[in-house]
C-alpha cells in the first residue's frame, strides 16, 4: 500500500510550487521522464514544453532554469527518503537495527510507491544515480548553499549521523560516515551498471541486496560493531 505524503521543497528553488497545479504536476511528471531520457545537458524547457503541449514561457513561470528543476526533484527525493527512514524507525529502540533500516531505505526507496501519481520513483532514482552530483558540483554551489538548496540533503545525512551517535556516542566522524554511506550507495549501484570493474557489486533493478550488505559491512566495521 502506498503512503500518501506531501513533500515540502525549499521555496528558493521555484517561482511557483509545481505540486499546487495541474500544469505544475505535469511539468514534474514529464520533466522527470524527459530528463531521464535525454540527460541534463540535452534537456531543455523548450523540449519539455513540446512534450506536455504547453509553452516554454509557462514552464519558466515555475522554474528559473533547468538546474533549479534538477535540484527541486532531487530535494523531493531526499525529503521523501527522510520521511521513509523516520517512519520505518519511529518505534525501533535498538540503534543498530535503526541503522540497518536506514541503510535499507537508502537502497530500496526507489521501489516504494508514495501514492504520488505524477512522480515515477524508479525513474527519479535513476536520475539521482546519473545526474545527482550535478546539483552541487557547480560553480554556484556556495551561493546556492547559502540559499538553502541543500538543506534537506544535509538534514538526511544528519539523521543518519544521529543514529550513528546513538550506537557509538564517542565516534569522531558521524557526519563523514553518514554522507559517505549515502554517496557510496549511489556510486556503487551506478558503477555496477556502467563501470563494473570499479566494484564487486552486481546489482539490478530488482536485486539490491548486495548493496545493502556492503553498506552494513562498512558501517559496522568502521563502528567496530560485530
Amino acid at each position: 500500500m502506498g503512503v500518501a505524503i506531501r513533500i515540502e521543497v525549499n521555496p528558493n528553488l521555484y517561482l511557483r510550487d509545481p505540486q499546487d497545479s495541474k500544469l505544475g504536476r505535469s511539468i514534474l511528471q514529464h520533466g522527470i521522464l524527459l530528463l531521464n531520457e535525454l540527460g541534463l545537458e540535452d534537456f531543455t524547457f523548450k523540449k519539455l514544453a513540446t512534450r506536455i503541449e504547453s509553452t516554454e514561457a509557462s514552464i519558466y513561470r515555475y522554474f528559473e532554469n533547468k538546474h533549479h528543476f534538477l535540484v527541486y526533484i532531487l530535494c523531493w527525493y531526499w525529503e521523501r527518503m527522510r520521511y521513509l527512514i523516520g517512519f520505518a524507525t519511529q518505534n525501533v529502540h535498538d540503534p543498530c537495527e535503526k541503522l540497518r533500516i536506514a541503510l535499507a531505505q537508502i537502497v530500496e526507496s526507489s521501489r516504494q510507491n508514495t501514492a504520488v501519481d505524477y512522480i515515477d520513483e524508479s525513474v527519479l532514482f535513476h536520475i539521482v544515480l546519473t545526474e545527482g552530483t550535478k546539483t552541487y558540483h557547480t560553480k554556484q554551489v556556495d551561493e546556492e548553499n547559502k540559499q538553502g538548496f541543500f538543506l534537506v540533503y544535509k538534514a538526511l545525512a544528519a539523521d543518519i549521523a544521529n543514529i550513528i551517535l546513538e550506537i557509538k556516542p564517542d565516534f569522531a566522524y558521524p557526519r563523514s560516515l553518514a554522507s559517505t554511506l549515502l554517496e557510496m550507495a549511489n556510486y556503487h549501484i551506478y558503477a555496477s551498471q556502467h563501470l563494473p570493474a570499479l566494484t564487486e557489486i552486481c546489482s539490478s533493478d530488482n536485486n539490491l541486496a548486495q548493496v545493502k550488505q556492503m553498506l552494513e559491512f562498512f558501517a559496522f566495521r568502521i563502528l567496530q560493531i560485530n
